[in-house]
């Protein structure tokens, strides 16, 4: 794949570093790389891949820009709210590189879609937030035979491999279920919009995925397979574990991935959550009911907009349960309702309370149904 005297001037930085050539360009160019999640880990990835002249990039995401995204997702900006973040990324990488193909899907990921929207393209970039789909794009590689280049982030901390790898003799290399082969338990591990992020740490480990892509598209430098890179940008601390191959881990065909990370049995095993809609609770609160709304989000959240209610975040809760008055209805809620139905699980489970509302749909709901004056975030 030849390149163009204005491709030779753009990519110049990269062709006089010795270990780079001619060819090494052309593999970029020639490269075609899917990358699942346009959020904070794919806003700094994607950037850096279109830059370095990858040749086609898709990208997998039905969500649009929210202004809470902004803090990390330096792939949008303040005119992107609202709007499908494929758009937003594609005409933000042709403006930063026109000599590249981008193709976007908009929708989610699921085990109908995934083989399909795989089998065109050489690596697969997961750059997810959640369990589900992580397991789904690990499956799908595997069945596939594509490289999986992996990277998750949490508050401080990130992790980095390449997954299914091709080895010599025509073996792979450890995929994720060799270091996770289940998933935690619901409701263990938080999401970023629970748990928070460092807003940079995106940016950090977007862009190591972005270099071991180019690593291994040109066959530059150690890829990192067979090794799980651990980061903690708090302390400036990193280490790299070994992965071993697990030779009972077999993947031959796509599941259920919701049911696999909150099997039912985990489910079943739980006492009833019952639900009260926003419109319940406001009759609740019109007939003067006597009853304890409680506001499960974290301060900061408090801050943007209350409905009222005592805050007490979720955290605090589950480690002091006698907060709760066990002789009144106790209405608990959030910023979406699953923070809030997750403490309730357990507050059921563990402490035996049986005077437990969730407010379905959090706050969101109730500013959609109640308040739409109220502050959305």
């Amino acid at each position: 794949m030849e390149l163009s005297a204005a491709e030779l001037i753009r990519y110049s930085r990269h062709l006089a570093m010795p270990e780079f050539d001619l060819q090494s360009q052309r593999q970029l160019k020639a490269a075609r790389v899917l990358v699942v999640g346009a959020g904070g880990l794919g806003a700094p990835l994607l950037l850096y891949l279109a830059a370095a002249g990858v040749g086609t990039l898709g990208i997998v995401d039905f969500d649009t820009v929210d202004v809470s995204n902004l803090q990390r997702q330096i792939l949008y900006g303040v005119s992107d709210v609202g709007k499908l973040k494929v758009d937003c990324a594609r005409k933000r990488l042709l403006e930063l590189n026109p000599h590249i193909d981008i193709k976007t899907y908009a929708c989610a990921l699921t085990t109908d879609n995934a083989l399909e929207l795989f089998q065109d393209y050489d690596i697969i970039a997961d750059g997810t937030d959640n369990f589900p789909t992580r397991y789904l794009v690990n499956d799908a590689c595997v069945i596939l035979g594509k490289v999986n280049v992996f990277a998750s982030i949490f508050r401080f901390e990130g992790q980095l491999s390449i997954f299914n790898a091709p080895l010599e003799h025509g073996e792979r290399g450890p995929n994720y279920r060799d270091i996770f082969p289940a998933p935690p338990p619901p409701g263990l591990v938080p999401n970023c919009a629970e748990g928070g992020v460092l807003g940079v740490l995106p940016g950090i480990m977007g862009s190591l995925q972005a270099n071991e892509i180019i690593k291994w598209i040109t066959g530059i430098g150690k890829p990192l397979v067979g090794e799980l890179l651990l980061l903690d940008v708090a302390r400036f601390k990193s280490r790299t574990l070994k992965i071993p191959k697990q030779a009972s881990t077999r993947i031959t065909e796509l599941i259920d991935y919701e049911e696999f990370c909150a099997p039912s049995k985990h489910r079943e095993a739980q006492p009833l959550i019952r639900q009260l809609s926003p419109l319940e609770l406001a009759a609740w609160i019109s007939s003067k009911k006597s009853f304890q709304l409680i506001d499960i989000r974290e301060p900061y959240e408090f801050e943007i907009v209350q409905i009222g209610g005592r805050l007490i975040p979720k955290a605090a809760l589950l480690d002091n349960p006698e907060q709760i008055d066990a002789n009144l209805p106790a209405v608990l809620f959030c910023r979406s309702g699953k923070r809030s139905m997750e403490a309730i699980g357990l507050l059921q489970e563990a402490h035996g309370l049986g005077n437990l509302y969730n407010l379905e749909g959090g706050i969101l709901a109730w500013i959609d149904s109640i308040n739409p004056s109220l502050q959305r975030y």
